[in-house]
């Protein structure tokens, strides 16, 4: 491993002057901020649409569990990429949406490439984080939900208070791997012009040629970010599992 840094740091050809000079460079910052805001808002719709999926699986209603296992099956059954493509050319299918005699809104104004990243990306991942939260509440013992409803406290109650914060143990390390992995993920928006991060180094290099230089510059800004997760992620699953370790304690 030594020599293979050595060998990195030391062959020419790698430009680490030009590296250097395109780091802090506006239009690959630019796509950082929009790389990063694309991540943010993918995964706020995949925990909050997860969480409900998750719900509707563990219902006793047959026609929830019916709804949410078949979306759960399109979405992780087809490619994402062909799902990004489908939500940016949705408006070939449905150019104005609405209320039948009401108003009507254009989709051609409202889905941008932005848009259409974030709502792609934000619904294929609420089918991963559907099964990761279903899991972790699944593994909470059912007696617990039914001593909180011996003691009056109704099923949303009962999920806040007691279940989800016990469950966040089992779902904060997968769902910061999907994050980390969203992050990564991104970066196929650039088939639909979304100037992100990847995409801001290539139409820097399609001009000037410096090729490997702006991946590099590119893959610099991916392993910082993922580094600041993965400090997140031990972070939040040391705070979570301190109620698991008072337990053992006590026991």
């Amino acid at each position: 491993m030594l020599a293979l840094a050595w060998s990195v740091a030391t062959n020419q050809r790698f430009r680490w002057d030009v590296v250097a000079s395109y780091l802090f460079s506006p239009d690959i910052l630019h796509g950082l901020m929009l790389t990063l805001e694309i991540t943010v808002c993918a995964m706020a719709i995949g925990v909050i649409g997860g969480l409900l999926l998750a719900l509707m699986r563990l219902s006793s209603n047959r026609f929830l569990r019916l709804v949410s296992s078949a979306y759960i099956w399109f979405f992780r059954g087809t490619p994402v990429l062909v799902q990004l493509l489908f939500w940016f050319n949705i408006q070939a299918l449905y150019p104005h949406i609405g209320l039948p005699f009401g108003p009507q809104l254009n989709l051609n104004a409202i889905i941008t490439p932005v848009i259409a990243a974030i709502i792609g990306l934000g619904f294929n991942e609420a089918a991963y984080m559907a099964e990761i939260t279903r899991a972790g509440i699944s593994a909470i013992d059912h007696g617990q939900g039914e001593a909180a409803k011996a003691l009056g406290m109704t099923r949303a109650e009962s999920l806040r208070h007691i279940v989800l914060p016990q469950a966040m143990r089992v779902i904060i390390p997968p769902t910061a791997n999907e994050t980390i992995g969203l992050l990564k993920t991104s970066s196929i928006a650039s088939v639909i012009a979304v100037t992100e991060l990847l995409y801001s180094a290539q139409l820097i290099y399609a001009v000037n040629y410096l090729t490997i230089p702006l991946l590099v510059v590119a893959s610099i800004w991916y392993l910082a970010i993922t580094t600041v997760l993965s400090t997140g992620q031990h972070y939040l699953e040391r705070h979570f599992s301190k109620g698991a370790v008072h337990a053992i304690r006590r026991t």
